[in-house]
C-alpha cells in the first residue's frame, strides 16, 4: 500500500514517512512513527487533514460532489433500492441475493419491539423533555435490558447487537415522540415495511385506523437512505473513539446520538427550516442574502455548503425530488416555506457571492420541509436522523472493531498553557 515515501526535515535531521495510496481520495501521509522517531506531534484541530483509520465503508469526493456506499452511487440507491438493502449492504459489503435480503428483513421485523419494561423507563422523562434528550438515555439503557449482546469479543454478540440496534431505533424514536405528546405508545406492526412502520407508530392512535400512503413511505424510506452513512463525520468519530476503549455497541451509539444532536451536525435541518420561518415570504429574501454577505451581521444562511461537499451536495438532489413529490400529494404545493426555498435556492445559485465560495443547498434545505409537511415537528427531525444513521454507525463500530491496527483513540495536544510553577499558600496570594 506504500509505494511511496516523503522526506521531511527537522532540526538538520531527516525522517522518511510512507505515503499510503487509496482506492479513491487523495494520498495519506504516514504518520505514526513522527513522533516515536523525532517527538513531534502534527497539529490539525477538527483534524480535517487527518486520516483516523482505513475503512472500506463509504467514499465522499467533495470537489465532485460524489458519495459512494461500497463503492455505489448514493443516486443509484436512492432511486433504485430501499433502506433496509442498503442496512445488509453496509453492514456486510456486498449487496444481498433474495435469500439473503428475506433473510436479513425478517431478522430486523422479529426484533422491532422493545423489552416492555422500557415503557416505565421513558415515564422517568418529563413530559416536555427533547425527544433526543430521551433517545440518548434509552439507548444508552439498551445495555442494561440487553445485557446477552454486549460482549464486543464474541462475534455473535455483535451480530445480535447490529440488528436490535436496527430494528428497536425506530420504535424508540417513535417512543419519545409519543410521549412528548402524551400520547400512548403504539407497537410496531411486522406487516408493514421498515418506513411504513415507523410513519405508523408515530401518527396512528388507539381510536382510529391509521393508513400509511405508499408515495409518503417511499419518502421516508429514502431520507433514511440519504443520511445512513457519511465517512467519518463527528458522531461516527464518536462513536469509533467510544468504541475504542472497548465500550459496549449501545453505549457507543448513544455517544453518536448525543453529537449527533449538535445544531452543527444533526441539528442543522431544524435550524434551516426555523431560519425558512423567519424570512417568511420570497419578497423578504433580498433582505436576509444581504445579511448573509455582510460580514458584521452574525446572520448565516442554514441549509447552504458543508464541510466536506465543494460542490453541490449529491444528496440535496434527491432530496429536492422528494420534497416536490411529498408537497404535491399532500396538497401544500403552495407552501409558503417551500416557496421561500426554492426562491433562495434560485438565487443563491445564479448570485456571485454564493457561486465563488460554492454555497450550494446541503441535504439538510429540503430534508426539514419534508419532515414537516409529514407531519413531524421540528423536535423530531434530529430523532430521524439518528435512526437513519444507526447502521452507518454499527458498521463503522464493527469495523473498527476488526481492525487488527485498532488501539484506544488517545489524540495529542499543542500546550499553551502556563508553565511548571509552585504552589503558593492563601496567605502569600
Amino acid at each position: 500500500m506504500a509505494d511511496k515515501s516523503a522526506k521531511l526535515r527537522i532540526n538538520d535531521q531527516d525522517y522518511e514517512l510512507p505515503i499510503l495510496s487509496p482506492t479513491q481520495g487523495p494520498d495519506v501521509l504516514d504518520i505514526r512513527k513522527l513522533y516515536g522517531q523525532a517527538d513531534v506531534f502534527t497539529y490539525d484541530p477538527g483534524f480535517t487533514s487527518t486520516a483516523s483509520c482505513d475503512s472500506t465503508i463509504t467514499f465522499i469526493d467533495g470537489d465532485k460532489g460524489e458519495l459512494w456506499y461500497r463503492g455505489y452511487p448514493i443516486e443509484q440507491l436512492a432511486s433504485q433500492s430501499n433502506y433496509l438493502e442498503v442496512c445488509y449492504l453496509l453492514l456486510y459489503g456486498e449487496l444481498p441475493t433474495t435469500a439473503q435480503m428475506e433473510d436479513f428483513r425478517t431478522r430486523v421485523t422479529r426484533h422491532t419491539m422493545v423489552h416492555e419494561q422500557m415503557h416505565n423507563f421513558f415515564r422517568g422523562f418529563r413530559r416536555d423533555a427533547h425527544p433526543m434528550a430521551t433517545m440518548v438515555g434509552v439507548v444508552g439503557a439498551m445495555s442494561a435490558f440487553y445485557h446477552d449482546s454486549t460482549d464486543i469479543g464474541d462475534s455473535w454478540q455483535r451480530e445480535v447487537a447490529s440488528i436490535r440496534l436496527i430494528a428497536k431505533l425506530p420504535t424508540i424514536a417513535a417512543m419519545a415522540y409519543k410521549y412528548s405528546i402524551g400520547q400512548p405508545f403504539v407497537y410496531p406492526d411486522n406487516e408493514l415495511d421498515y418506513a411504513s412502520n415507523f410513519l405508523n407508530m408515530c401518527f396512528s392512535v388507539p381510536a382510529e385506523k391509521y393508513k400509511v400512503d405508499p408515495a409518503l413511505a417511499r419518502a421516508m424510506d429514502r431520507i433514511f437512505t440519504l443520511h445512513a452513512d457519511h465517512e467519518q463525520n463527528a458522531s461516527t468519530s464518536t462513536v469509533r473513539l467510544a468504541g475504542s476503549s472497548g465500550a459496549n455497541p449501545f453505549a457507543c451509539i448513544a455517544a453518536g446520538i448525543a453529537c449527533l444532536w449538535g445544531p452543527a451536525h444533526g441539528g442543522a435541518n431544524q435550524a434551516c427550516l426555523e431560519m425558512l420561518r423567519e424570512i417568511g415570504t420570497v419578497d423578504r429574501i433580498p433582505e436576509f442574502i444581504a445579511r448573509a454577505k455582510d460580514k458584521e451581521d452574525p446572520f448565516r444562511l442554514m441549509g447552504f455548503g458543508h464541510r466536506v461537499y465543494k460542490n453541490f451536495d449529491p444528496r440535496a438532489k434527491v432530496m429536492k425530488e422528494s420534497a416536490d413529490e411529498v408537497l404535491d400529494l399532500l396538497g401544500v404545493g403552495d407552501n409558503p416555506t417551500l416557496q421561500v426555498a426554492k426562491e433562495l435556492e434560485r438565487i443563491a445559485l445564479e448570485d456571485e457571492y454564493f457561486v465563488s465560495k460554492k454555497l450550494y443547498p446541503n441535504v439538510d434545505f429540503y430534508s426539514g420541509i419534508i419532515l414537516e409537511a409529514m407531519g413531524f415537528p421540528t423536535s423530531m427531525f434530529t430523532p430521524i436522523f439518528a435512526l437513519s444513521r444507526t447502521v452507518g454507525w454499527i458498521a463503522q463500530w464493527k469495523e473498527m472493531i476488526g481492525d487488527p491496527q485498532n488501539k484506544i483513540g488517545r489524540p495529542r495536544q499543542l500546550y499553551v498553557g502556563s508553565d511548571k510553577r509552585d504552589y503558593v499558600d492563601f496567605s502569600k496570594r
